[in-house]
């Protein structure tokens, strides 16, 4: 190599080296094949039980993959969760508290609504005794949908429907999933839209003082 070629190799700038633990891009259905897969392994052993090991089987995937990607067990799960959500609240507008309400109770038909009580039923007890789930599920599930809640029950101050000043306005969500949770463990019964329908025009509606007909 003449004088020339090695200046200016020793001139030329060093190759860049890619940045460690960098997350794999996925498609749109790879994800959400994993995350059918996981809420299939939460009904069938439940959180505790549930391995990043079983997650990586199931789904034909690298333990590693699923690390890079979701971080750690609580992450993927409650992501799961929420992919697996009818969705959003924000947008649902009907015109009317009970429309509102009612409508987000069709989203889901009663054999979905059976199966994620049971999940969500087991998920609660390993909620108290697992920090990082219990953080996750805060930060990502239960936060903003209580911000979105409020939206929606403002927009029912704003036209007039509920008293700014009504004291359970603090307690609509404690309302609706105690009528989603409570009522297998009373009747031995799962939720259901007739049910949940019912329960909103009797309960949560009045202690609201909102119009129980539209």
């Amino acid at each position: 190599m003449t004088e020339a070629a090695k200046g200016a190799a020793a001139a030329a700038p060093p190759e860049p080296v890619p940045a460690p633990g960098r997350r794999s891009r996925i498609t749109p259905e790879r994800e959400a094949e994993l995350y059918a897969a996981v809420l299939d392994l939460l009904r069938e052993v439940g959180y505790d039980a549930l391995t990043m090991d079983a997650v990586a089987a199931r789904t034909r995937s690298s333990k590693a993959t699923l690390y890079r990607q979701w971080g750690g067990k609580a992450e993927l799960v409650v992501r799961a969760v929420r992919h697996g959500k009818p969705g959003k609240l924000e947008g649902t507008d009907t015109g009317s508290l009970r429309g509102d309400l009612h409508e987000l109770m069709s989203r889901e038909d009663d054999c979905t609504m059976e199966q994620n009580s049971a999940l969500m039923r087991g998920l609660a007890m390993a909620v108290h005794s697992n920090p990082d789930l219990r953080q996750a599920f805060r930060e990502q599930l239960v936060e903003p949908e209580m911000a979105e809640f409020r939206k929606l029950v403002q927009r029912a101050v704003d036209r007039g429907e509920v008293r700014p000043d009504c004291p359970a306005l603090d307690f609509v969500v404690h309302m609706l999933a105690g009528g989603f949770v409570v009522r297998a463990l009373i009747e031995n019964q799962p939720p259901t839209q007739a049910f949940l329908r019912s329960y909103i025009d009797a309960v949560v509606l009045p202690a609201l003082g909102a119009p129980t007909t539209s």
